[in-house]
């Protein structure tokens, strides 16, 4: 019996005598699958994870601890680990992303409703809840850039001295990231993730939720692989977000310019994983439409290389492996 028959045969007993709809809501980039059930009076989301690929229970014990933090988060109205599904409320169709293409024009209202969230979602932080985001994971992460992005999507063989200088840098950008305070960290908090439904965001994809560096989701945020803003933009929003964290009594930097370059040195791990992923989902999983947000993700890049010495070295690789010219900015 395929995927569609069983998820049809759960469903089925969950609405008596009441006849519904299904049609696909989203994918992602794992193997989850989400389906919208249309009914006569509401909808809600039912999601498709196959367990011998996926887990749901991280998904529901981070719903619990996002909820309980006070944000919007799908509530979990039924469930069968053993088969892969749940049965979700439905926080709408228009993800961030939709209603900047729609209205860029709300971009100011829709973040600072994101970053409201966010430091509820820190403030409730505590140890021991969340997989550690330590230096093994953040590795394994960045590992992904010279596996997937320079070998099989380059196809370029390091050398032992290239070699050597990435595991350099990813050793400074690593004593960066692992020095900060941490707190939860949603991990993909951004605009296909973030829903538009009324004051406060909608908050999905949550299930790979860590206990990590307090700048990572703000990385994620204004650093979006999917949508691009002029510096300057990204800049006020990071002091808006910085200014009510240290309202809140969130452990950020006293000091607005170390906060930036952990800001930065924050997404320049997450761009050279980003790097990384974006690859084995085209090589590995034949998911082509990522390749158009490769761009974007380099550029991130080579601009926080660009301004940091520390890190120029990782600039020069990268003008090697695209055969460019070095062209270094101002720094720090």
């Amino acid at each position: 019996m395929d995927r569609s028959e069983l998820l049809e045969n759960w469903l089925k007993p969950q609405f008596p005598r009441i006849s519904y709809t299904l049609a696909p809501a989203s994918a992602d980039a794992s193997f989850r699958r989400y389906f919208r059930v249309g009914l006569p009076d509401r909808s809600l989301i039912v999601m498709d994870a196959p367990p011998e690929h996926e887990d749901c229970r991280p998904f529901i014990h981070v719903a619990g601890l996002f909820r309980d933090a006070g944000v919007n988060v799908p509530q979990v109205l039924a469930q069968d680990l053993q088969q892969g599904f749940l049965l979700l409320t439905d926080l709408g169709s228009t993800t961030y992303l939709a209603a900047f293409d729609e209205n860029g024009g709300d971009a100011d209202k829709l973040y600072a409703a994101a970053t409201e969230a966010l430091i509820k979602i820190q403030l409730a932080s505590r140890p021991d809840v969340l997989p550690d985001y330590d230096e093994a994971l953040l590795l394994r992460e960045m590992r992904l850039f010279p596996d997937w992005y320079v070998s099989k999507h380059a196809k370029v063989e390091l050398t032992s001295d290239q070699a050597e200088t990435l595991d350099q840098v990813f050793a400074l950008i690593l004593r960066n990231n692992l020095a900060q305070p941490r707190v939860f960290v949603h991990r993909d908090y951004h605009s296909r993730n973030l829903m538009v439904t009324g004051g406060e965001p909608g908050i999905l994809d949550f299930q790979d939720a860590v206990y990590g560096p307090v700048t990572y989701d703000l990385a994620s945020l204004f650093k979006d692989a999917y949508v691009h803003w002029e510096e300057e933009r990204v800049l006020d929003w990071v002091i808006r977000y910085w200014e009510k964290a240290k309202k809140a009594g969130l452990p950020v930097s006293h000091d607005f310019a170390a906060f930036y370059q952990d800001f930065e040195w924050m997404g320049a791990q997450r761009h050279i994983k980003v790097l990384g992923i974006f690859a084995r989902l085209f090589h590995r999983d034949g998911k082509g439409g990522y390749l158009k947000d490769m761009p974007l993700v380099m550029a991130y890049l080579r601009k926080t290389c660009e301004r940091y010495r520390e890190l120029h070295p990782l600039l020069k690789l990268l003008d090697e492996l695209e055969n460019r010219q070095a062209a270094v900015g101002f720094t720090f």
